[in-house]
């Protein structure tokens, strides 16, 4: 029997039924063959030694494919074990899979701390050295039970991820044996550039109620320039922790009382606000018009959209009875915005309808996952949701994306679009998931877009344009969203009245310009390290009397610039220590006044990047920072 392999260029290849990944790689040609670490089929990343038992897509992977990587690091975790039970034979293993960044592993059964790392990053090195021979080998069920015999956690895999497989497969390397599909690479040596990097804890499965384990966290590269590049980039990112300058800055903070759910200081809450208002002045301007509901519902109102049994199924949902009634927090707010628009008869000359909100929904994240301002359980989603015909979909989908391009703007993000397509979980029919997906790419192409296919991830109620953001050091952030959800308006019996007097379902469009302000506020502090263009900056403009004899005047200047946030720095400091307290805290223009500024009418200006102008009027600076402001500029530009 044979089967058909389609490949990335569209041409078809005729093999036998149960030939592997290399074997097609071989019938191509015999230096593809050869070359062949791995395969993705019909989107899975698999082990070279995969069968094809059906008609699906291929692609290669070699050393030169973006997936390479990922193998790779998947080696190095196996590395880290055998590491690891050289010297700590005692150590159970749990799982170790690769990650975007390098790679974890699972271990219970031994106490680690930073010096351990040192110690068994040193014996990594020599395994690495050695360049063992890293092969796949095949035991019965029966005998992987066996061989797992004081591993219970190695028998969970077995029993619920590996049911059914039998034989299952092992990776050896020298005396080291592993339960894992793969895929690696061909040896050790092949990894050229090897660390870990920090210990955390971790839940098995990640649910609380199992044991807690320690999580080696560690990276690879295929050569050690790679991975130092990488370190330097971590440590930039280190020092742009918005966490940490969400402190310096005095920014939020997320306490131990309310895990998760940020508290906003008068500085944060400043730039939220701004936010905020841009936010509205931008749905005003595509016709959302405002509503607000409430955080606390019936549970009965997610089940007939399938957010109830998708979210409590995750964990995710936050729920409980009283007086046999089941409530939640709710973790969206579409089901609330098509409430309020079946609350009225609904012609087709009234659509799009459309409803923004800064809604307040709750996520039960794991506490191991919780990350400052970018992972959290409560948020304020930038929400919004139209309500339109079919015919209104190229154009709803189009401004929405334009919208999204200028606002991102106004940030210096470059932007990645990705079309996120139907899933597992998807309801719906397969006609109703293909007719929106098209829609999404339609629209994508019509903006003359690039944008990359992202297959399976879409939510279950229709497919996604996700919006990535790049910032400063490289790294993509989703940030806005833009969903297409026929699913939705018919379990919940959405109609309007169309011109033949004939009910009809409209077309539900789901869309976030920013994400939730948690996490973009998170991204923007890390990617702009705290020196916040001059519209956002809580502190606007600071103005140093170089003595206690010119606070008055300073005090004339603030009142000439009330439109602005201004501060005085009256502390009785050198006026150097006054200049650096400013630059600390990243405020975008100092203004210096002694004497002769005072006898002139003006104030000596100074940015935060050291970049000073002779005197100047206040009138002349406030009619710059009118501009500035307004126009959003990225940067303080008047001493350009």
């Amino acid at each position: 029997m044979s089967v058909t392999v389609t490949l990335p260029d569209g041409a078809e290849l005729s093999v036998e039924a149960g030939s592997t990944v290399e074997d097609v790689a071989y019938e191509i040609g015999p230096g593809l063959g050869r070359d062949t670490v791995a395969g993705v089929v019909d989107g899975e990343f698999v082990a070279k030694e995969h069968p094809i038992e059906e008609d699906v897509e291929i692609e290669i992977v070699t050393e030169s494919s973006d997936e390479y990587l990922d193998a790779l690091r998947h080696s190095a975790a196996h590395v880290f074990a055998q590491a690891l039970q050289r010297l700590h034979p005692e150590a159970t293993l749990t799982i170790g899979p690769w990650t975007d960044d390098g790679f974890y592993y699972d271990v219970t059964g031994v106490e680690l701390d930073e010096a351990d790392l040192e110690e068994i990053s040193a014996e990594a090195e020599e395994i690495i050295e050695a360049d063992l021979p890293i092969e796949r080998v095949e035991m019965s069920r029966e005998e992987a039970f066996e061989y797992y015999e004081d591993n219970p956690f190695k028998r969970e895999i077995l029993e619920e991820e590996a049911a059914g497989e039998d034989p299952v497969s092992f990776y050896e390397q020298a005396e080291f044996r592993d339960l894992c599909r793969g895929p690696h690479v061909a040896s050790t040596g092949e990894i050229g550039g090897f660390t870990l990097l920090e210990i955390s804890g971790a839940y098995w499965r990640g649910t609380e109620e199992n044991e807690m384990l320690t999580r080696v966290y560690g990276t690879a590269f295929p050569n050690e320039s790679e991975l130092e590049e990488f370190l330097e980039r971590r440590e930039q990112a280190k020092e742009r922790d918005h966490r940490k300058i969400g402190r310096e800055m005095d920014l939020f903070s997320v306490p131990d009382h309310s895990p998760g759910c940020p508290h906003y200081h008068p500085n944060g809450m400043t730039i939220r606000r701004e936010l905020e208002e841009y936010i509205r002045t931008q749905n005003d301007e595509l016709g959302y018009e405002e509503v607000r509901t409430p955080e606390l519902n019936k549970a009965e109102l997610w089940k007939p959209t399938g957010h109830y049994e998708t979210f409590t199924a995750e964990g995710e949902m936050f729920a409980w009875e009283q007086d046999d009634t089941e409530y939640g927090l709710k973790p969206m707010n579409c089901a609330n915005h098509a409430y309020i628009y079946d609350q009225q008869v609904r012609s087709y000359r009234d659509l799009p309808v459309r409803f923004s909100e800064f809604g307040n929904v709750y996520r039960n994240e794991q506490s191991g996952e919780l990350s400052g301002l970018l992972r959290v359980r409560g948020m304020t989603q930038d929400d919004g949701h139209a309500f339109i015909r079919k015919d209104q979909i190229q154009g709803e989908i189009v401004d929405v994306l334009e919208a999204i391009d200028e606002i991102l703007g106004h940030f210096n993000f470059e932007m990645e679009y990705v079309l996120e397509t139907q899933g597992d979980n998807a309801v719906g029919s397969d006609q109703i998931w293909r007719e929106a997906t098209d829609a999404l790419g339609d629209a994508l192409e019509s903006e003359g877009l690039t944008y990359a296919v992202d297959e399976g991830e879409a939510a279950f109620y229709g497919p996604k344009v996700g919006i990535n953001a790049v910032d400063a050091l490289g790294r993509e952030w989703t940030i806005g969203t833009v969903q297409l959800d026929f699913n939705i308006p018919e379990r919940l019996d959405l109609t309007y009245t169309g011109e033949d007097n004939a009910e009809h379902r409209p077309v539900m469009v789901h869309r976030a310009l920013l994400g939730s302000f948690e996490r973009f506020m998170g991204v923007m502090i890390e990617h702009f390290d705290g020196n916040f263009p001059t519209w956002l900056a809580p502190e606007q403009v600071r103005i140093l009397p170089i003595s206690d004899d010119n606070v008055v005047y300073a005090e004339e200047i603030r009142r000439e610039l009330s439109d602005f946030r201004v501060g005085i720095e009256d502390r009785s400091w050198t006026i150097g220590k006054k200049i650096q307290a400013a630059h600390d805290d990243r405020v975008p223009y100092m203004l210096i006044v002694g004497g002769n500024e005072e006898e002139a009418g003006t104030v000596s200006v100074r940015d935060r990047f050291e970049r000073e102008r002779g005197d100047v009027s206040p009138s002349e600076l406030r009619e710059h920072l009118e501009g500035e402001v307004a126009e959003k500029r990225i940067e303080p530009d008047f001493l350009e």
